[in-house]
């Protein structure tokens, strides 16, 4: 059964953009995804461990017929693929690659938590997600995607700012 999935895709260290179009590009050569839609890029100052690049951030849908851990692990890979090192919390990362959304599900296992559990706070999420499945109920929140965007404080909202950069659907 085919799935609609929200994956994020964030990235700060050098080549930043390169990372993005890599990890769009192993979601798309997988056979079991088809990428549905492509966020623009944003550029988003760095939350949390502040002594960092500013981050390139996108979102893009997907549908699979994998199950959510299968999923997980090709996530993991990408981010592997790409040689990411955690040694800060929200410190600098080649590729971060997210699971946001899995159709309206909720999922709670201890490597998984569907809807993430932060998107909501997360502009450098809900603004590129807006953009293409805005109209997305996200359950345990009762909200549509671009409600949640609606409602971040506008400092929020104002450390997100549309990049020039556009990766092709």
């Amino acid at each position: 059964m085919q799935r609609d999935i929200l994956i994020a895709l964030g990235s700060n260290i050098a080549p930043k953009l390169d990372h993005l179009k890599n990890a769009v590009a192993a979601f798309k050569q997988h056979e079991s995804m088809v990428v549905k839609s492509i966020s623009p890029i944003y550029e988003t100052v760095p939350k949390g461990y502040l002594d960092q690049e500013d981050f390139l951030n996108m979102v893009i849908h997907i549908q699979t017929d994998l199950d959510e851990d299968s999923l997980l692990v090709f996530c993991q890979k990408i981010e592997q693929d790409q040689k990411r090192v955690r040694t800060i919390k929200n410190g600098p990362r080649t590729i971060d690659v997210d699971i946001l959304l899995i159709d309206e599900e909720i999922i709670d296992t201890p490597d998984l938590q569907v809807p993430h559990p932060r998107m909501h706070e997360r502009a450098f999420v809900l603004c590129p997600a807006a953009d293409i499945v805005g109209s997305w109920q996200v359950p345990i929140l009762g909200q549509s995607v671009v409600s949640l965007r609606d409602q971040l404080p506008q400092a929020e909202r104002d450390d997100v700012r549309i990049s020039g950069f556009r990766l092709a659907q």
